[in-house]
């Protein structure tokens, strides 16, 4: 299987001023990892951990203090797309959502013959229902902006698509809609994916494998089962256990400190 990605030794670092002094902080520090064409890969750790950063690393958005990140895609300059959390910011809210994919369909250096038929491709594979399609994206519900937005990142044909937390602020049963509907794109797109969430039970259904990543640094890899299954690494024990409700005082109070 090839490797659609690989990233080494990467790290990123910000500076901080105070009052009296600029110093240096480390968001990710020696991240390493492969990603295999046609994989969906999970990464995890709770809000700070250096997650969003790493999306947009991969993505383009900033560059690294140091290391490497290669890719293994043809010539496209779309092949690797982002899904913010934040999907309404992705959509013009002024525009109609079939004018925004339809247009998004017309970047393609291999455009198809029949437009039509490839909107109602896309539009199908994310749920997005014919009646929306007139919508513009200030009118449209969060769920409604997400596969909106999902749509329109697929139109380009990315070879890499990294959801930025995608389960967040979602029911339980919108969960499990969302993780289906990943599958479904993974296989009907041929698209790669890296799903970047704290919520363990969505990654579990979801992913092949899962990195997991604490205070920038990556402390487990490997396959899903076996790492939620079997952890080594105490702050991955911690993870699962506050995912079950199930840290006792002690536990929680050495978590906050």
């Amino acid at each position: 299987m090839s490797k659609i990605l690989s990233i080494n030794n990467l790290c990123f670092k910000v500076k901080e001023t105070d009052l009296f002094k600029t110093k240096e902080k480390t968001i990710l520090n020696n991240i390493s990892f492969e990603v295999n064409e046609g994989e969906i890969i999970g990464i995890a750790g709770e809000s700070g951990s250096g997650k969003t950063t790493l999306a947009k690393l991969i993505a383009g958005v900033i560059k690294p203090t140091a290391g490497s990140i290669n890719f293994n895609l043809t010539n496209n300059s779309n092949s690797v797309q982002i899904l913010f959390q934040n999907t309404g910011q992705i959509l013009n809210p002024f525009r109609k959502i079939e004018d925004i994919i339809e247009e998004a369909i017309k970047l393609r250096k291999d455009l198809p013959g029949n437009i039509e038929s490839e909107k109602e491709r896309i539009f199908s594979s994310v749920n997005f229902q014919k009646k929306y399609w007139e919508n513009i994206g200030s009118n449209l519900s969060g769920g409604q902006q997400q596969r909106a937005a999902l749509a329109r990142l697929l139109a380009v044909q990315p070879e890499l698509l990294i959801l930025d937390e995608p389960f967040s602020a979602q029911d339980f049963e919108s969960k499990i809609t969302l993780v289906e509907l990943s599958k479904n794109i993974n296989k009907k797109f041929n698209v790669t994916l890296i799903c970047i969430s704290h919520d363990l039970n969505a990654l579990r259904n979801l992913c092949e494998r899962v990195i997991i990543i604490y205070k920038g640094k990556i402390v487990e890899i490997g396959k899903t089962n076996e790492i939620l299954e079997n952890p080594t690494h105490p702050y991955t024990k911690y993870l699962i256990k506050a995912e079950k409700y199930d840290l006792n005082h002690s536990e929680l109070m050495e978590r906050i400190d």
